[in-house]
């Protein structure tokens, strides 16, 4: 069992955020609640994979007999948020491991992100070993926050540096040396 657990069951606000410009970015999960903010360090492919996720999770409940919790098709304009994050961004971990669920006691998507964990090259670890990790952060959002959440999210990923329409490679502010197949 970790011995820090950042616990949000019903946060003031949770969102992924970047630091930097478009190709150096540094990606992040926060949540707020109060005067508490837990940040957690993501890689951009991880934001992308959870928001994509949320929304199927969201989706096969919708599809669900009769839509039992209101799971909304589209983003309640109350619960948009494009404000940046909040300051300063001093993350807990970087999360190697993501995990998603539902929770219907609650009708909320649970968030579980855990951190990297970096083994030793003299360490002895063989299948049965365990490896813990030392801190988790659980996050439990309703259906219409995990809407807007997952749409923010893509949003933020797809404002990266825009792609070469030859090579499919993203282009740097200074410039782009575009490789075809078949030049290499």
């Amino acid at each position: 069992m970790p011995s820090i657990v950042h616990t949000f069951d019903w946060p003031d606000r949770v969102v992924v955020g970047t630091v930097g410009r478009p190709g150096s970015r540094a990606f992040y999960l926060q949540a707020r609640d109060g005067a508490r903010v837990t940040s957690v360090g993501l890689e951009k492919m991880q934001s992308a994979a959870l928001a994509e996720k949320i929304d199927e999770i969201l989706d096969q409940v919708m599809a669900a007999d009769g839509n039992p919790v209101s799971v909304p098709t589209g983003i309640p304009v109350e619960l948009v948020d494009n404000e940046p994050l909040d300051q300063p961004v001093e993350p807990e971990f970087r999360a190697g491991a993501l995990s998603l669920g539902w929770d219907p006691s609650t009708a909320q998507v649970v968030i579980e992100a855990f951190p990297l964990i970096e083994v030793d090259d003299e360490a002895e670890i063989d299948d049965d070993t365990v490896l813990e990790p030392d801190e988790v952060m659980v996050v439990r959002i309703p259906v219409g926050t995990a809407r807007a959440f997952a749409a923010r999210t893509l949003e933020i990923v797809g404002a990266g540096r825009p792609l070469c329409p030859f090579c499919g490679q993203p282009i740097d502010p200074e410039g782009h040396v575009c490789v075809l197949p078949g030049d290499v």
